[in-house]
């Protein structure tokens, strides 16, 4: 009897302060974590703008498109100046000589009387499988 009443009177285990501290708070963090590590994210959006400089279009999800943007329009900022120092900047992203030079020989040119806005995010519906948002991006023509 006495054993079963000194268990009673220990009071349930809470959770320590250094779990608490463990949780991370997102606060003031930039970009969408997209379900990746750092190093893959990096990859996939370096994927897909390589992507995009080749066929000029690409469909992805909504939440991909909106990271795309700003990480592709820096590239063609990148490509508008021209010079050695931009084009090894943007070699480290595009690994592929093709879109490399497409965007130093076409897009650059193309784009060098506009003060940024050089993609376009259309919203065309939701995926059959997952239901997740689907969109299209676009290199504008100007």
């Amino acid at each position: 009897m006495a054993s079963s009443s000194s268990s009673a009177s220990v009071p349930k285990a809470r959770k320590s302060k250094e779990s608490a501290r463990d949780q991370v708070v997102r606060h003031r963090r930039k970009g969408r974590q997209l379900s990746r590590t750092a190093s893959h994210r990096k990859a996939m959006l370096s994927n897909m703008a390589t992507s995009l400089f080749r066929h000029e279009r690409i469909r992805t999800t909504t939440a991909k498109a909106k990271e795309l943007r700003p990480f592709a329009e820096r590239l063609i900022t990148l490509a508008r100046r021209g010079d050695l120092h931009a084009r090894r900047q943007a070699a480290r992203t595009i690994h592929d000589k093709e879109a490399l030079s497409k965007l130093f020989d076409t897009l650059g040119p193309r784009y060098a009387n506009r003060d940024g806005g050089y993609v376009r995010i259309l919203k065309i519906g939701r995926r059959k499988g997952d239901g997740a948002e689907i969109a299209l991006v676009q290199l504008l023509e100007e």
